[in-house]
């Protein structure tokens, strides 16, 4: 029921995200159907292909694997690598060749793939839903095919990836795609409780703000995913928090959407004169600014209409679930620069 969240006393919100938001067992059918298409296009979907292509390497990124799936309707992203886009402008210039054969590759072999997977549209990219026996479920699956800009990942890429991607004058987030291990770990290794923060306001996103789309676009699940997380750790920080506090803060964030201005350091910084000059570019220009922590040309922010979520936002606050909450402490105004300074992963949002 649409209705249920907004009903929720605050003290409950945790056993709400337990109970109705925290995926099933169909997570792990996923899980599995998932590896054997990764195993596939790995090993044998450009066998004998008249493309000479490797899969360098295979990657799931969105929501399943960053592990904040919600209990239906989530969405899985496979990244494919390959050794035939030497450069980000190959990618652009061969991308549909590729994509065309993927779809032929997967069509022909779906009988020994997974059950139920139906491809939309085979033009545009690799699209296709994976669905529970009992049809109760279902996920939907994006393959894309990308260009190694990072080769092994480490910690910090070397600057020069980034200049080269700046370089490459690129729509804004045009090869997000060669940088998805970067995002899915900035968000997979929050703490759990973060995890089930982001899964809260991915669910109100989907149940209640984008009921309203039909007045135009909303801004991307991403840029509250981000919003979210710099939230908790400039808020916050702690390993256990108050879960009515946090999104409070979220909601308030989002209805204050002019003055946000969030980026971090983790991946690349100032230091490279190319890079450095063009984020004070990108930093200067109007809010609201989310810059995506592994792609410095995307401003998640830009672009959706965020005055239609900053409305259903002030809904939200009036409802039990929050309005007694009291909202952390975020200054939006100073620009809050988050410098990573462990080398390990698994510690960088500690």
């Amino acid at each position: 029921n649409r209705m249920d969240l907004y009903q929720t006393p605050a003290k409950d919100l945790d056993k709400y995200i337990f109970n109705h938001l925290q995926p099933t067992e169909f997570q792990s059918q996923v899980r599995e159907a998932i590896h054997r298409i990764c195993e596939f296009l790995r090993t044998k979907c450009f066998q004998g292909s008249r493309l000479n292509i490797k899969v360098i390497k295979a990657v799931k990124g969105g929501s399943s694997g960053k592990g904040t799936a919600l209990k239906s309707g989530s969405d899985a992203d496979l990244v494919v690598f390959l050794d035939c886009f030497k450069s980000y402008k190959q990618q652009r210039d061969c991308r549909h060749e590729v994509i065309e054969e993927i779809c032929q590759k997967l069509l022909k072999n779906k009988q020994s793939l997974a059950y139920n997977i139906d491809i939309e549209d085979p033009k545009r990219c690799v699209n296709f839903t994976i669905r529970s026996k009992k049809k109760l479920e279902s996920i939907e699956v994006d393959v894309l095919p990308a260009y190694d800009a990072l080769g092994p990942i480490t910690t910090k890429p070397d600057a020069q990836v980034y200049a080269d991607l700046i370089n490459a004058n690129a729509i804004p987030g045009e090869f997000s795609t060669c940088f998805t291990e970067l995002q899915r770990n900035f968000v997979k290794y929050c703490r759990p409780k973060v995890k089930g923060l982001l899964r809260l306001v991915k669910y109100w996103y989907k149940t209640y703000a984008k009921p309203m789309r039909q007045e135009g676009r909303l801004p991307p699940k991403y840029a509250l995913e981000l919003l979210t997380i710099y939230v908790w750790e400039t808020g916050s920080g702690k390993e256990s928090f108050k879960t009515e506090e946090g999104f409070r803060t979220v909601l308030e964030m989002i209805c204050n959407y002019e003055d946000i201005c969030v980026y971090w350091t983790e991946y690349y910084d100032f230091q490279n004169a190319v890079v450095g000059n063009h984020l004070r570019k990108m930093l200067t220009a109007k809010r609201p600014i989310i810059l995506d922590p592994a792609d410095p040309t995307g401003n998640v922010a830009s672009g959706g209409r965020w005055d239609l979520l900053a409305k259903e936002a002030a809904e939200c606050l009036r409802t039990p679930c929050v309005n007694t909450a009291t909202a952390w402490d975020v200054n939006t105004y100073v620009l809050k620069i988050f410098i990573a300074n462990c080398a390990n992963l698994s510690c960088l949002l500690s």
